[in-house]
């Protein structure tokens, strides 16, 4: 875990090693100044030496100089240092999803992913800015204070020791038991953000259902679980305090009490006395430091794992080592595919898949809800690989191709169609950047998406808010068959992307296929049997299975799954899906 995200200082390395070295420059300087003072107590004012009290308060000024300047450069470049490092590892997780697979994006919720790219980062940065000035300024001040106490006392420096070796004692306990909590706390946090995201995503819902109330309880109770966690985390650590205090006063009590007698009785003098003091405030303070370091670390190892666990995610899928960079056409071929979501899955969701379609067919594909339509067609681009069996495009398998290649080949217009804010013409050259607006305006013509954009005040230019939500339903999937268009695939895939589409824009989309982009080819999957009567062959789909594949005539002839269809639509309901589901 620790390598892994070591990785990611890369340019900052030089930052990283300068600060601890400013730190531990300014303890050294933190440690002499406490000899000098005592010099000009017991060299200066018990002598009456003026000269002595000028020169080293002179060095007392440099030595508080340079120790200045040394915590402002630590603390610059440590900020520079940790903030770079949160950068590079919020860029690595975000590059690294993005070469995620459907089935590595199925292992995590938006709102996890979402987590670790905010509130996990920033527990790493502050943890990292702490390591690099805290961790390496208490460990320093409290060996040289430590050393200067012992050369100065070794009676007086043991109280020292015994106190901080009962303080780390203490800490062990107390970080110990605070870890379970930190470890705990991360995860709450993602049905928090959960909470938030689908509440926010769904406003319009839960104000059409009066969900209101129902939703700010969902939300109070993931607050007040993560709030639960950080005060029994607290209830623990605050013991830091009184503990800390107890040692410290005692410490002086017990410093003063044994000085006092050795000034009388042993020679010790009043300034190494103020020196021993000092340093125990020394000793003590950053005795606190490093328990303010164990809270900061033990809080962002939970991070530091979450993070972890997606900067090492390897993709399941991924280029061949020598892949091909074109492909032929648009034909298509299953051979005996299975398929599983998960390779353990009892029951598989593509079962014996054998079917051969020609470049610049239509296929229409219709089907019961879970019948895995959309499956059947996500294997095509490749975006999940089959368990069993190879499918062909363009007469080579998915596998060896360039997956750019062949996802620039395969446009897909998914069941959900997603629009980002930006204005239309940003949106339509998702499909192609380089596309000039004569080629936009053309893919849109094709999609009867013109008509409504041709309204619109800036036309074109017009801005599409987050998700599209400044557009209807039947306007965003026009306007994502145009997006899809003007990729020139030679297979286009349509998952459903009609449905709010009035019947006769939807006659107009048809033939412009069929005029406009013939050597493509096409599937279309449909709720509706007028949707694809037209397709030269259309697939019926069942459990899993193909159960029919044939002409329009030829199912409505043989298949009896096609023909209760087609007689139960035609007969007034609209609907495939007789219990009212959604493909």
């Amino acid at each position: 875990m620790i390598k892994t995200l070591a990785k990611h200082v890369k340019e900052f390395k030089k930052d990283s090693i300068a600060t601890p070295i400013f730190m531990v420059l300014e303890v050294i300087m933190e440690t002499i100044i406490p000899l000098m003072m005592a010099s000009i107590v017991d060299s200066g004012v018990d002598d009456s030496n003026m000269k002595h009290i000028y020169l080293m308060g002179g060095l007392m000024f440099a030595a508080a100089g340079f120790s200045l300047f040394c915590g402002i450069m630590g603390g610059f470049f440590g900020a520079r240092a940790s903030a770079g490092f949160a950068r590079n590892l919020r860029e690595a997780m975000f590059c690294n999803i993005q070469r995620f697979s459907f089935s590595n994006i199925d292992k995590y919720s938006t709102a996890g992913l979402v987590t670790r790219l905010t509130t996990d980062v920033t527990n790493i940065q502050n943890a990292y800015q702490m390591i690099l000035r805290m961790f390496m300024r208490a460990p320093s001040t409290l060996i040289c204070a430590m050393a200067m106490s012992f050369v100065i006392n070794k009676k007086i420096a043991s109280i020292y020791l015994a106190a901080v070796i009962f303080l780390g004692i203490c800490l062990f306990f107390i970080m110990r038991r605070t870890t379970r909590y930190f470890n705990m706390v991360f995860q709450k946090y993602d049905d928090l953000n959960a909470s938030v995201q689908e509440n926010v995503s769904s406003i319009r819902v839960v104000k059409a259902y009066v969900r209101e109330e129902f939703e700010k309880n969902k939300f109070k109770k993931a607050s007040e679980n993560i709030y639960r966690m950080f005060v029994n985390a607290e209830k623990i650590l605050v013991l830091n305090t009184p503990l800390m205090q107890f040692t410290v006063y005692g410490c002086i009590l017990l410093i003063s009490w044994i000085g006092a007698h050795m000034v009388v009785a042993e020679g010790l003098r009043t300034g190494q006395l103020m020196n021993l003091l000092t340093y125990c405030m020394n000793i003590l303070m950053s005795l606190m430091m490093v328990s303010m370091i164990f809270v900061m670390v033990t809080m962002s190892s939970a991070s530091a794992r979450r993070i972890a666990e997606i900067l090492e995610e390897e993709p399941d899928i991924k280029n061949p080592e020598n892949p091909d960079y074109e492909v032929e056409d648009g034909s298509i071929v299953f051979e005996d595919v299975d398929f599983r979501y998960h390779k353990n899955g009892e029951k598989p969701v593509l079962k014996n898949i054998s079917l051969s379609i020609k470049a610049g067919e239509t296929i229409g594909i219709i089907g019961a809800t879970g019948s895995a339509k959309t499956s059947l067609v996500n294997l095509i681009s490749r975006l999940y690989d089959v368990t069993a069996g190879k499918v062909l495009v363009g007469g080579k398998d998915v596998r060896n191709y360039d997956l750019e290649t062949l996802r620039n080949q395969v446009a897909v217009v998914l069941q959900k169609n997603v629009l980002f804010s930006g204005t239309i013409l940003e949106n339509l050259r998702w499909g192609d950047k380089e596309a000039t607006e004569e080629a936009c305006m053309r893919a849109c013509r094709l999609a009867c998406a013109d008509e409504f954009i041709s309204r619109m005040p800036d036309g074109y230019h017009t801005y599409i808010e987050q998700g599209g939500t400044n557009v209807s339903g039947g306007q965003k999937q026009r306007l994502t068959i145009a997006r899809a268009l003007l990729k020139k695939p030679k297979i286009l895939i349509l998952d459903d992307s009609t449905s709010a589409v009035d019947t006769a824009t939807e006659a107009k989309i048809r033939k412009a296929f069929a005029e406009e982009i013939p050597e493509t080819t096409k599937l279309i999957i449909a709720q509706r049997i007028s949707s694809i009567a037209g397709a030269d062959r259309i697939l019926v789909m069942e459990d899993g299975r193909i159960d029919g594949f044939g002409t329009h005539d030829e199912l409505l002839a043989e298949n009896e799954i096609y023909r209760d269809v087609y007689e139960s639509q035609t007969g007034g309901n609209a609907d495939f899906d007789q219990d009212g589901g959604e493909l």
